[in-house]
């Protein structure tokens, strides 16, 4: 803990001082008109597609196979307008920092494509459209957790402990579990096991998916200010603390088949991509090559929830 305050205090010391300088030089004197894209690319498609997956799977768990089609997609169109809220807003709150990172830096907002007014009230737009989908569609629970999701990303994630902590990932993984949440309830108006299961291997893909990320562009963040665990503590502790996470993953897949939410077919599926996945975390703590092994660590994490979504959808057991 003094580590990390230690480094955060010296981060923004600096930054205090020549955060204002830094963007009023760095954004061009006659910046390029916002096209379409822009408007998408701040929504953040590749957070918000991952995420629609699990809601459908949450959504289709909840049913059972019986699935009333026209709540589903009401479901999914709030819970996307939701989620791209919450990146919006995530995007004007960063758009200082995020001038300083190579991945970043040529989004809408750093480059002054993007107006920052525009983006705050498309955000607000787009939050509210999406809430009053859910509360009217898809029941108050719905809805209520839609608002826990934003709330999360946007407050505590995004304005506190992203600057602040290296319990930023963590705390910030509840935002991103909440999709699948979102669409069980729909269904059952109720929060019962199977949404704590849903919302348990959301919630624990997150942090070592994105630390593994993080570990690739520690000097990114780094320069940035981010204090990101991989940053604060170091590569191998990073690693260590990714261990926990994915093995957790393992009775996850257990219980969902052990009660009755899905079948054999999917405890195959799941627990075998968590034990692999569990063995290539293991691998890392002896990785020659940081780089590569996060790499590798990241593309299987992704490929690791997809697959075991949808073999969740496809293994329901029947209502």
């Amino acid at each position: 803990m003094k580590e990390e305050l230690e480094y955060v205090n010296n981060q923004w010391r600096y930054q205090a001082s020549s955060d204002s300088a830094a963007m009023s030089a760095k954004l061009p004197p006659e910046a390029e008109r916002a096209s379409w894209r822009d408007f998408i690319t701040v929504t953040k498609p590749g957070i918000i597609r991952s995420n629609l997956i699990a809601a459908f799977a949450g959504f289709w768990l909840a049913s059972g196979w019986d699935v009333s089609y026209g709540k589903l997609l009401l479901t999914l169109i709030g819970t996307m307008l939701v989620m791209a809220s919450a990146c919006v807003f995530n995007n004007y709150f960063d758009r200082d920092l995020d001038m300083k990172m190579e991945r970043t830096k040529k989004r809408g907002l750093p480059t002054g494509r993007l107006k920052p007014n525009t983006v705050l009230l498309y955000a607000a737009a787009l939050g509210i459209a999406g809430l009053i989908t859910l509360f009217l569609f898809s029941g108050i629970l719905a809805g209520l957790f839609g608002i826990v999701g934003m709330f999360v990303y946007v407050v505590v994630y995004t304005l506190w402990l992203k600057r602040t902590s290296t319990w930023s990932t963590s705390v910030g993984a509840i935002s991103g579990a909440m999709p699948p949440v979102i669409g069980y309830v729909a269904v059952t108006g109720k929060v019962d096991l199977g949404a704590w299961l849903l919302f348990a291997m959301l919630f624990l893909w997150q942090p070592p998916h994105f630390w593994a990320l993080g570990i690739r562009r520690k000097e990114e963040y780094r320069n940035a200010g981010f204090p990101l665990l991989p940053v604060v503590k170091g590569t191998r502790r990073t690693k260590i603390q990714m261990i926990p996470y994915v093995a957790l993953l393992v009775p996850v897949s257990v219980f969902m088949y052990g009660f009755g939410y899905a079948g054999i077919y999917y405890l195959i599926v799941s627990a075998g991509l968590s034990l692999t996945w569990l063995y290539l975390t293991l691998k890392g703590l002896k990785a020659k090559d940081d780089d590569a092994w996060a790499k590798q660590n990241f593309f299987f994490s992704i490929n690791y929830l997809t697959l075991s979504l949808i073999a969740l959808v496809l293994n329901t057991i029947h209502g």
